[in-house]
């Protein structure tokens, strides 16, 4: 899991579990259209995410950056990647009925780890 850090409109972050992955040159989540990140992210397109590492809690990588992409196609088949990765499913179980899904990037600009 990562802990993702949004600017909302009151310039307060609002912060979010999310499931991540990393595809080479982009660390990509994936959410419901509707969620208050979507409205964050059309307005500020800077992030932060928290990620720790589930054996030590003390050892964590923070990743500073921007959305570079936000796209409904392919969407569907990440947050299955995403289920088979975090839950061994092979489909997201949490799926609701019209929902849309949407597929986000961001490129980091500075990465700390400790």
């Amino acid at each position: 899991f990562a802990h993702l850090a949004t600017v909302g409109p009151d310039g307060a972050p609002q912060v979010t579990p999310v499931w991540v992955d990393y595809d080479g040159t982009s660390i990509r989540f994936n959410t419901a259209k509707g969620r208050v990140k979507v409205r964050n992210l059309a307005r500020n397109p800077r992030v932060a995410l928290a990620i720790q590492d589930p054996d030590n809690p003390y050892r964590y990588v923070q990743i500073r950056g921007r959305v570079v992409e936000a796209t409904e196609q392919g969407a569907d088949a990440h947050i299955d990647a995403l289920a088979k990765k975090y839950l061994g499913q092979d489909r997201y179980p949490f799926r609701q009925p019209g929902e849309v899904r949407i597929l986000y990037k961001v490129r980091p600009e500075r990465v700390q780890g400790m």
